[in-house]
């Protein structure tokens, strides 16, 4: 009888310990397939695709400031500032096609494609520029303070706020001036104290814009309608907030400062809320609200410092290296491109132009 029994129990183990055997093995497995992997940081080259190289003159030397787009012409403006001059690209082939002569201090670049006007800040004369986009034409130019730099633009009213004044002046104040860019006049003088306005960025269905104070580290937040301010927030996390991005939906604005950091601020409640690490000389911030991805276009050590925003918080995926005092950048998202100004140093300049398509 106890033969018997024990026969009957010896294949009941067998059968146990294989059951849980396979129970084991099952179970690993599905830990290997279907638990979260790390992911690594992607390659240099994913983040943005090098697409063309848009090569400058020979004879173009020195100091660069912001580009200028206009799709509907298949153009692109980089501000010469040394050589007083804007110069003008193909958009689609990169083909260098022209400049246009005669600027002192050439800054920013706006082209209105519905009326093929392109204004440009002079911060030598202190005004805007205004010229036929066909014939390159200068038609008038609106008189206002000297260094006219900075630009921020309403497509909905079509009035051109613009920097100016301030300590080139000689005033302990800077100008921002509302321009209409329909009559080509001036409109208004918005005063602000602190010697150095810089990028500005104006949120889309409200009156509200915001500005950088560089001089005094404060973001300065105005009524459109009003023409006053309402609110100014300290800037303590960073230092010379010179560069200004805005992720409206999330309520983030996102300051580039010149020591090498990004501020963020919750644009609800006037907080700021961290400081992400970026290369220093920081000069162009731009944000993609497709795929939350900020390009910050550092100048010191001439690289595009990429982060992603998730979730309310932000993570670098990489960095971009260009070239010595490549501190200028423009984002069209639409257009799937990111375009870089890399200044003339030992070589002819030239503009680099990258694919987002990996994003």
């Amino acid at each position: 009888m106890l033969q018997s029994i024990r026969m009957n129990v010896q294949p009941y183990r067998v059968e146990l310990l294989l059951s849980c055997w396979i129970t084991s093995f099952v179970g690993a497995l599905l830990f290997v397939f279907l638990a979260p992997w790390p992911v690594d940081p992607p390659p240099r080259a994913a983040l943005i695709v090098p697409v063309q190289q848009d090569q400058m003159p020979a004879s173009i030397e020195g100091r660069f400031d912001h580009l200028g787009i206009d799709p509907r012409g298949n153009r692109l403006f980089a501000a010469a500032e040394s050589a007083h001059q804007v110069l003008v690209f193909d958009l689609a082939s990169g083909r260098y096609l022209r400049s246009i002569d005669g600027i002192e201090i050439p800054h920013a670049v706006l082209v209105r494609q519905d009326i093929n006007r392109i204004y440009i800040t002079d911060g030598g004369t202190g005004e805007v520029r205004v010229y036929d986009g066909k014939t390159y034409r200068l038609l008038k130019t609106i008189p206002l303070e000297v260094d006219a730099d900075a630009i921020g633009y309403d497509p909905q009213t079509k009035l051109l706020y613009v920097d100016n004044g301030g300590g080139d002046a000689h005033e302990s104040y800077s100008m921002l001036s509302v321009v209409d860019t329909t009559s080509g006049t001036k409109l208004a003088d918005i005063k602000i104290p602190g010697e150095t306005l810089e990028a500005m960025t104006l949120e889309k269905n409200s009156d509200r814009m915001f500005v950088n104070d560089a001089s005094v580290n404060k973001v300065v937040v105005l009524d459109r309608r009003t023409r006053q301010i309402i609110a100014t927030w300290p800037v303590t996390l960073g230092k010379r907030n010179v560069a200004m991005a805005l992720d409206q939906a999330h309520h983030r604005l996102f300051l580039g400062c010149r020591d090498g950091k990004l501020v963020v601020f919750d644009t609800q409640s006037g907080k700021e809320l961290e400081a992400l690490p970026i290369g220093g000389g920081i000069d162009d911030l731009a944000f993609n609200p497709a795929t939350g991805r900020l390009y910050a276009q550092c100048g010191a050590d001439g690289t595009t410092w990429i982060y992603r925003g998730q979730h309310g918080s932000y993570k670098l995926l990489g960095k971009i290296e260009e070239g010595t005092k490549a501190k200028n950048s423009l984002l069209a998202p639409r257009l799937d491109r990111y375009f870089v100004v890399v200044p003339p140093e030992k070589m002819p300049g030239f503009i680099d132009v990258f694919s987002l398509s990996s994003n």
